[in-house]
């Protein structure tokens, strides 16, 4: 959330209920951190007031006993609370800040595909790390700390009247006119600090994505051109810290200087009245305790309303993130897909007669989507059937709409017409996990999660033994490459642990580890070397002989031999059928082979293309 320039955020009831909802689970250890700041305060403002009693008996030849009995006392119980009170506030806290980030976590990855791809990754995790931070302070420390500071302070001008009601005035003023300072300060400082925050979020998220290309980066000599474009918002968050560092030093410089002129003045004018009789030296010095410990009180406020004003902000950019719609609530939310929940398989497809297996595993009908409610379809009137074995492959050029069509099947993307079906069952009649648990996926980029070798190949599948993953690392030809780590297995993965090939192997052994209804492939051999793209369609064509692959190819050389080639452009199936019949009969189809290089079967009455 960007602050318009020249605006200025006040704490506002609406942003402060934003900033409770953290604090509320946890009101009973608030209650008791408020408590023990009160004793600890009130011990603090008893101090003087023994202190009084030590000079009078000085004076008049008491004992000192009791008295000096009594400052021990509040010393020891007073640093006994306050060790309470900080352990308390700081583990209190904490929990505060882990349970932001874990419903930020889970929100996250529950989140569709779209809400979560829409922002930059590294700005999301600013949000999950140092706004976070900034909601340690402000949802514990900072409103215990408000309360007691404003009891001690009254405390203090209260028993300083009792003392004295000519000093207290002349404190009084002062007090008066570092409020009034603190007052004007506050909401810019509250400004300049959410604008620096905006501009952290930012630096992360383009960060996190220049780091992710470094190869890109330096194979263009971009080191350079790509550091300024990060540190222009590094410096522009600087530029507004610097700004809030500014108002701070200047709301500190006049409290400090309006505490100093008050007690200068209070020496002053005790010293006159001392000299006309009109006040005790004890009583003088316990006023001028209490005017010294007046800048306590003063600070912890000026402390806690600073990080009030941050937590406020973090608060807020958190609490963004519950808009983040969840695929849950896309489905029960959805008004072309309304309808009951059902789990389990589906035995009967039409009337009770056919079983789930005489139907096509998946379907499509008429579907049409787009990425955005405002946006192009990417897809329209899509019709497809998927059958429960054997190979489909969906060629096209760029844009052609194939990688939508596996973000509908997998459900990234809820279409706006159509529908699609799963055993014969629409898809609104099925949970997302249902979904997924018959599929299995292999991405064109075939990202790596962060873990070992073992951590991703069991990502979807926990529960497989180490002779399950090695007959699937034999599958695709990593077998010798894993058992040559030192490691083996439990070898930790990185971007320059394996190549792009390895990574869409171990992709691939993830995939097939699942056995899974439907094996979607985009693009999975496209980084690998004749010889493994040999054994690795030999995979897909044992997993057709027993379950549906399809296949998005960019290389057509992957698709040749598929059982039904689907041909796509501009958002719609443009033709279907087998190699042959669609270099007979297809012109784009024709484009497309001719653009690889790919010669036709001998059997084929189109002339062979040479290459």
């Amino acid at each position: 959330m960007t602050v318009p320039e020249g605006s200025s955020r006040k704490v506002s009831v609406p942003r402060l209920r934003i900033l409770w909802s953290f604090a509320r689970p946890h009101q009973r250890s608030l209650a008791l951190a408020l408590v023990l700041a009160l004793v600890g305060s009130g011990m603090g403002l008893a101090t003087p007031m023994v202190t009084k009693g030590v000079l009078d008996a000085l004076g008049g030849s008491d004992s000192l006993r009791g008295p000096l009995v009594a400052l021990l006392v509040l010393l020891v119980v007073g640093s006994a609370v306050m060790y309470w009170q900080w352990t308390l506030l700081g583990a209190l806290g904490e929990r505060v800040v882990l349970r932001a980030r874990e419903s930020m976590v889970r929100r996250f990855l529950r989140a569709t595909v779209p809400a979560v791809t829409r922002r930059p990754p590294g700005e999301l995790v600013t949000r999950v790390t140092s706004d976070t931070v900034l909601l340690h302070q402000a949802a514990t420390g900072a409103p215990v700390g408000l309360i007691n500071a404003v009891v001690m302070l009254f405390g203090t001008l209260v028993l300083m009247g009792v003392l004295d009601l000519v000093l207290l005035g002349t404190v009084a003023a002062a007090v008066a006119v570092v409020a009034v300072l603190f007052g004007l300060l506050m909401p810019g400082i509250a400004t300049a600090q959410q604008r620096a925050q905006d501009h952290l979020g930012r630096l992360g998220g383009n960060l996190e994505g220049a780091l992710r290309a470094i190869r890109t980066v330096k194979a263009g000599r971009a080191e350079d051109r790509t550091a300024e474009r990060i540190m222009a918002d590094a410096r522009v968050s600087a530029e507004h810290g610097v700004r809030a560092n500014r108002r701070e030093a200047l709301a500190w410089t006049i409290a400090l200087a309006g505490i100093q002129l008050a007690i200068i003045l209070v020496l002053g004018v005790g010293a006159w009245r001392v000299a006309e009789g009109d006040l005790g030296v004890s009583s003088l010095i316990a006023f001028l305790l209490y005017a010294f410990g007046l800048m306590d009180p003063i600070s912890e406020l000026s402390q806690n309303v600073t990080a009030l004003q941050s937590g406020i902000a973090a608060a807020e950019r958190i609490r963004e993130t519950d808009d983040l719609e969840s695929e849950e609530r896309a489905v029960h939310e959805d008004p072309v897909h309304e309808g009951p929940v059902h789990e389990g398989p589906v035995r009967e497809a039409v009337a009770g007669k056919a079983t789930v297996h005489d139907t096509p595993v998946l379907e499509l009908r008429g579907v049409t989507a787009a990425y955005g409610p405002d946006a192009k379809p990417a897809v329209r009137g899509v019709d497809l059937v998927i059958p429960r074995r054997g190979h489909t492959a969906i060629v096209g050029p760029s844009g052609a709409g194939k990688t939508t069509l596996f973000s509908l099947v997998l459900r990234f993307l809820e279409p706006t017409g159509g529908e699609l079906l799963l055993d014969g069952r629409p898809y609104r009649d099925h949970s997302h996990d249902t979904i997924r648990s018959r599929l299995a996926y292999v991405e064109q980029d075939t990202p790596v999660v962060p873990g070992t070798i073992r951590d991703n190949l069991l990502l979807s599948r926990p529960d497989a033994t180490d002779a399950q993953l090695r007959h699937v690392l034999h599958e695709v030809r990593l077998a010798e490459k894993v058992d040559a780590l030192d490691d083996g297995l439990d070898t930790p993965l990185s971007g320059a642990a394996v190549s792009g090939g390895e990574r869409q192997r171990i992709a691939l052994a993830r995939a097939l580890l699942r056995t899974p209804d439907v094996l979607l492939l985009d693009e999975a051999t496209a980084q690998l070397d004749g010889l493994t793209e040999a054994a690795v369609q030999s995979c897909v064509r044992a997993r057709a002989a027993t379950g549906a692959v399809v296949t998005i190819a960019h290389r057509l050389s992957t698709v040749i031999d598929a059982d039904t080639i689907v041909v796509m452009e501009a958002g719609r199936v443009r033709a279907r059928g087998g190699h042959g019949e669609l270099l007979a009969t297809d012109a784009l189809y024709r484009e497309l082979v001719e653009a690889l290089r790919i010669a036709a079967p001998a059997d084929c009455p189109e002339p062979t293309i040479l290459g």
